[in-house]
């Protein structure tokens, strides 16, 4: 099972710094899916800082959030 977000803190260049159930901290880059429907609002940097653990992921306020397997998956460990 795909460990589960429990904290996220937005970072500069659309980047999220990631704290998963298991211990490991990860950076995701947001930046690729900027041009994607729902997800161009997050352009924005002051929406894009109003990130929020939700339930096992990550969620903004209008609804925009990712699968914890993306999160964990395409993310890069943070030593």
């Amino acid at each position: 099972m795909t460990p589960r977000v429990t904290q996220v803190f937005p970072e500069e260049n659309h980047h999220l710094l990631l704290e998963f159930s298991n211990g490991e901290r990860r950076e995701f880059d947001v930046s690729p899916y900027l041009e994607k429907g729902i997800f161009q609002s997050l352009k924005d940097e002051t929406y894009f800082r109003r990130i929020r653990v939700f339930l096992r992921t990550v969620e903004w306020p209008e609804g925009q959030d990712f699968c914890p397997d993306t999160l964990f998956e395409l993310s890069k460990a943070i030593a």
